[in-house]
């Protein structure tokens, strides 16, 4: 089988059975198979009306599984670390995405590879900014870098 690299942004805001965010995080890093690569983990602030604040990170994988295995993966490990769907934008232990893959896109209705709001976040373009900087986005065709700057691009003052 041929591998393919994966992007897997990682983000916690309550404390699981590891310990608090930044340790489940951790946890959920050592809980995936073919790491090669990991950002530091950063704090964010939460979207929508949760007030808990996020650690968040990135990791690249090497893996023979297709996308839609790579995220049947993913859900069983969140499932492990005792995540519950609820409501949306709420409280989690833990949270794992598809951010990028190396065979560029995917779009199936349960899953869309790359990450639809990915180019928007900075929780996920910080962390990842730090290990695949040169990664280009299928879709734009802009490198992780500089989807980070335009992100982060100050409005001009006057």
């Amino acid at each position: 089988m041929q591998s393919s690299t994966y992007a897997i942004a990682l983000g916690s805001n309550r404390c699981g059975r590891h310990g608090g965010p930044v340790a489940e995080v951790r946890a959920a890093i050592a809980a995936l198979d073919g790491v090669v690569a990991t950002s530091p983990i950063i704090g964010s602030a939460p979207l929508g009306p949760s007030i808990r604040r996020f650690a968040n990170a990135a990791v690249l994988l090497e893996s023979a599984l297709t996308p839609p295995q790579m995220l049947a993966r993913l859900k069983a490990i969140e499932r492990a670390f005792g995540r519950r769907r609820g409501a949306r934008w709420g409280a989690r232990v833990i949270d794992l995405d598809i951010v990028l893959w190396s065979g560029g896109s995917w779009g199936t209705a349960a899953l869309t590879v790359p990450h639809i709001a990915f180019r928007e976040r900075g929780f996920v373009l910080d962390p990842l900014r730090t290990i695949a900087p040169d990664w280009r986005d299928p879709i734009t065709g802009l490198r992780v870098r500089q989807l980070h700057a335009r992100l982060h691009k100050r409005a001009p003052l006057g």
